[in-house]
């Protein structure tokens, strides 16, 4: 034989002892991360809705599969839907160990705090870095952004303006100028570039609830949001100007106010809470976001699945001349956090005077009403879960040792996702996947679709998305918690995985497990 040819030989040789070497492909595959067998596997954006394994590899889902795999972690999720990890567009206690422990309960492996947000938001991407449960973000909050301006001594230490205004720190204390302070025009100018500076650094988008400041807010401000949000190509997250039914102040005017915008500058808009504004005309402000959708326009309405929220004292809507004849409540129906004890008018103005920022919780739109915005087709699902407060001490809830049966607050903060689940079983309320959808899929395309790219790997189950995935028992899932009792957690979920780290197992949260990564748009 020729040497040279020889030679070839020899090295075709080795490739091909290589090729059947310890490394080779054509040998049993290395063993996934994590598998989870048997389960009823729901991708909303697919359909897909069998009975599959799913195997994990480097926080990625790598394989969805009829064939057995093998892992070096197995999860039997035998009579169990495998979905994608909930995502929860209206979260105010994402920086909250606590918070995160009752979210993780309720399946929510990304909460982002997009109604109000944070400032600066630099600070606050910094602060949960490496030290959270779940995937986290937010908006550039105006609210932050007001205060700054009006308070030169507001110096937030982990940009979650909500926090801040519970904790009462005294280097973040925030003290309502925010609120009702008309801005001058320069002010109006310094904002707006606070806004501007905090969507260069990475944003999801703008936090725009007008609701708390009807009237500081000027058309100036809420005008170059939208346009601020479309010239970055993100989204506006807004609690609409006014709560009421009746003219001329109604829901569907204050959505109205930012709508105009989206048609003439771009970007997207999220009506947060949506049927707590409209109240008995959700049916007319939810056929406008079809109809708007049906013309190009990137909007959506989410929806909490309460006919009572909780909110502080002070909040423009909750004042009488508006609570009243606009929204068809009283004092009753204002309940005080605190104490579980409904106000009276005098209750009702020492707290207003004395501590606006008291945490309350109140009544709003129907049972009838609310179910119909829930079940409408193209409506998402977001918590608006609100810091809880502990018991004994009056404090909000923070730490992660708390007890479940120590806290009290609006009970969304620890049973949005799951009631949703209990009243499709319950009421036949809509498909299953379709609840399935807006608590995931939906959301994640929004976000999408409105320059969070990360959002394209999230919310899905399907080979090459995060292994995001909230594993729960259709037949059992339920939420406990009451407002008597708002901090219990919910059942029927025993597992849930962040980037293919199990959180959650049988039920429990685990204690030092972080596997929760910066949902963040590059800084420019």
């Amino acid at each position: 034989m020729h040497k040279g040819l020889a030679n070839l030989v020899a090295a075709m040789a080795g490739v091909v002892t290589l090729a059947v070497g310890p490394f080779s492909p054509l040998q049993a595959a290395e063993p996934y991360d994590l598998v989870i067998r048997g389960g009823r596997v729901m991708d909303p954006e697919t359909g897909l809705d069998a009975t599959r394994n799913v195997g994990v590899r480097n926080g990625t889902i790598a394989a969805i599969s009829e064939d057995d795999l093998d892992g070096n972690e197995t999860i039997d999720a035998h009579g169990h839907v495998v979905a994608p990890g909930f995502i929860d567009t209206h979260v105010h206690i994402v920086d909250h160990p606590f918070g995160q422990k009752l979210l993780l309960r309720d399946g929510v492996t990304t909460p982002l705090d997009l109604e109000v947000g944070a400032y600066p938001v630099d600070r606050f991407y910094d602060y949960m870095k490496g030290r959270s449960q779940t995937n986290y973000g937010a908006t550039v909050s105006t609210i932050g952004a007001r205060e700054k301006v009006f308070n030169s001594k507001y110096d937030s230490k982990s940009g979650i303006v909500t926090t801040d205004i519970f904790a009462k720190d005294e280097h973040a204390f925030i003290d309502m100028k925010w609120s009702a302070t008309v801005p001058t025009a320069a002010q109006i100018e310094k904002i707006n570039a606070m806004v501007d500076e905090g969507l260069a650094q990475g944003a999801l988008g703008v936090g725009a609830p007008v609701g708390y400041m009807t009237k500081g807010v000027t058309s100036a401000e809420s005008t170059a949001w939208q346009r601020l949000a479309g010239k970055y190509g993100r989204a506006t997250f807004l609690h609409g100007r006014f709560s009421s039914q009746e003219a001329p102040t109604t829901g569907i005017l204050g959505f109205e106010e930012m709508l105009a915008s989206v048609g003439v500058y771009g970007g997207g808009l999220m009506l947060q809470h949506m049927h707590q504004q409209a109240l008995g005309l959700s049916q007319d402000a939810l056929q406008m976001v079809d109809d708007a959708r049906a013309k190009g326009l990137s909007v959506i309405a989410e929806i909490y699945p309460y006919n009572f929220g909780a909110t502080i004292v002070g909040a423009d809507y909750l004042k009488p001349d508006n609570y009243g004849p606009n929204m068809g409540r009283g004092y009753k129906d204002i309940i005080e956090t605190a104490t579980l004890k409904p106000l009276t008018k005098a209750r009702y103005e020492v707290l207003v005077k004395s501590n606006p920022g008291t945490s309350v919780m109140f009544y709003g739109a129907t049972e009838k009403d609310l179910l119909a915005a829930l079940a409408h087709p193209s409506s998402s699902v977001g918590s608006d879960s609100f810091p809880m407060t502990v018991s004994k001490t009056g404090k909000m809830a923070f730490d992660w040792d708390l007890a479940y049966e120590d806290v009290q607050g609006h009970p969304r903060a620890a049973g949005t996702h799951s009631i949703v689940l209990r009243l499709t079983r319950e009421k036949k309320l809509m498909p299953l996947m379709t609840a399935i959808s807006k608590m995931s899929y939906l959301p994640a395309k929004f976000l999408e679709e409105n320059g969070v790219a990360q959002m394209a790997r999230k919310g899905r189950v399907q080979v090459g998305a995060d292994a995001d995935l909230t594993i729960f028992d259709p037949k059992t899932v339920r939420d406990n918690s009451t407002i008597n009792q708002g901090g219990l957690p919910a059942t029927g979920i025993p597992y849930v995985i962040v980037n293919g780290t199990v959180v959650v197992k049988d039920s429990k949260v685990l204690k030092g497990v972080y596997p929760g990564q910066a949902i963040r748009l590059p800084a420019e």
